[in-house]
């Protein structure tokens, strides 16, 4: 099995608190310090992806709440499309990539136009098949898109879709549980050897997107052929808002990129039964019978 080199994406989504300011320093801090491969956003459109009595409710955690509804707290926690250029703009200037989730199809049909390298379809919109649709037919680049809370036959529909449009060499799918935090034992990493069963030779790739704490299972994840990995990244666990949690801070997410790497550098095969690293100890400590 040959291992490609590790991919990391660093998951902002909603973590910048609705200031661009702090998105930046996300941004910055992500390439600079941490060395990731490229840092995600969100995009959303509440009143369309909210029912009224959603929009209108209170939040189901009012001490993460932006505003006085839910739908008050989504809006104020998203960026425009020109905002999002900005953003575009400042992870060119530090060399990373630019990408964003798109949660409704005036989302989608906001952020194609700015021709991110990726787009992503988060777990609870893989269904949405109107704006899969009309990503297939108007967007060019890679779509990414996580499995979480998602059934079997739903996996099938999505990637036949996807096959019947052509674009299925563009799909790169993870294996995900939704949950924020999600305790280990309701990770199931084996669920990527199953995707790869199922649809390695179907999709372009398999990925894993985590929101457990901690950086081990990620690794193990890789080992295992998922060669994409996505975490939630935030500056400060402690501020406010829901995804804070279950994200990583600048450090641990540094370390992470620094041990998939490492142990991308190990997972080789000997070029030759006694390497030189090995031929100079073998001479002065291998046993030999007088």
């Amino acid at each position: 099995m040959t291992y490609e080199k590790p991919y990391v994406i660093a998951e902002v989504g909603c973590n910048h608190k609705g200031e661009m300011e702090i998105a930046h320093e996300l941004i910055q801090t992500a390439a600079i310090y941490c060395k990731v491969d490229a840092v995600k956003f969100q995009k959303r459109c509440p009143r369309e992806l909210l029912t009224e009595e959603q929009y209108n409710a209170p939040h189901p955690h009012p001490e993460n709440s932006y505003g006085k509804t839910y739908g008050e707290h989504r809006e104020f926690l998203e960026f425009t499309a020109e905002q999002h250029r900005q953003l575009k703009a400042w992870c060119e200037e530090v060399g990373v990539t630019y990408s964003t989730s798109v949660w409704d199809l005036t989302s989608a049909k906001e952020i194609a136009p700015l021709e991110p390298e990726f787009i992503k379809i988060p777990s609870a919109c893989n269904t949405h098949f109107e704006m899969l649709e009309w990503l297939c037919e108007n967007y060019k680049g890679e779509i990414q898109l996580s499995f979480g809370m998602t059934t079997h036959d739903e996996e099938e529909e999505i990637v036949r879709l996807f096959e019947s449009h052509g674009r299925a060499g563009d799909l790169v799918v993870f294996d995900c549980t939704s949950g924020y935090p999600v305790p280990y034992e309701d990770i199931c990493l084996m669920e990527i050897r199953r995707l790869q069963e199922s649809f390695g030779e179907r999709v372009k790739a398999i990925g894993f997107s985590g929101h457990h704490i901690g950086t081990a299972v990620d690794v193990a994840a890789y080992t295992l052929g998922a060669p994409i990995i996505e975490r939630h990244y935030t500056l400060d666990r402690t501020w406010k808002g829901t995804d804070h949690a279950a994200s990583l801070e600048p450090y641990d997410l540094k370390k992470l990129v620094k041990d998939l790497n490492d142990v991308h550098k190990a997972l080789n095969w000997k070029s030759e039964e006694i390497l030189p690293i090995e031929q100079v100890q073998r001479d002065k400590l291998k046993y030999r019978k007088h």
